[in-house]
C-alpha cells in the first residue's frame, strides 16, 4: 500500500464519518422544524378566535359610535328647537312690553295727575 491509498483510505472514512453526522444533524434539523410547525398551527388555532373576536368586537364598537353620533344629532337638535322657542318667547315677551308700556305709563301719568290734582283740590278746600 502507498501512502496515496492509505490517504484516499482516510479521506474516505472521514467522508463517510461526515455524512453521518450532516444525516444525524439533518433529522435533528427536520424534527426541529417540524416542531416549529406543530407550534405555529397551535398559535394559529389559538389567534383564529381571538381575530374573529377582534373583528365582532369592532363591529359593534362601530355600531355604538354610530349610534351615539345620531343621538348626539337629535340632542343637538332639540337645543336648536328649545333655543329658538326660548328666542320667540322673548320676542314676544319685549313686544308686549313695548306695547303697553307706553299706554300704561300714559295712564299712570294721568292718574298721578288726577291725583295731584284732587290732593291740591283739597288742600285749598282746608283753607
Amino acid at each position: 500500500m502507498t501512502l496515496i491509498d492509505v490517504l484516499t483510505a482516510v479521506v474516505l472514512i472521514l467522508v463517510s464519518a461526515l455524512i453521518v453526522f450532516l444525516i444525524f444533524y439533518l433529522g435533528k434539523i427536520t424534527r426541529s422544524i417540524q416542531d416549529l410547525q406543530k407550534d405555529i398551527s397551535v398559535l394559529s388555532d389559538r389567534l383564529e378566535p381571538l381575530v374573529s373576536s377582534l373583528s365582532d368586537l369592532t363591529s359593534k364598537l362601530s355600531d355604538l359610535s354610530d349610534q351615539a353620533k345620531k343621538q348626539l344629532e337629535a340632542t343637538k337638535g332639540i337645543v336648536f328647537s328649545v333655543k329658538d322657542r326660548v328666542d320667540k318667547i322673548l320676542e314676544f315677551e319685549e313686544k308686549i312690553r313695548a306695547g303697553i308700556d307706553g299706554p300704561v305709563m300714559g295712564v299712570i301719568n294721568q292718574f298721578k295727575a288726577i291725583s295731584n290734582g284732587v290732593s291740591t283740590f283739597l288742600s285749598y278746600l282746608k283753607k
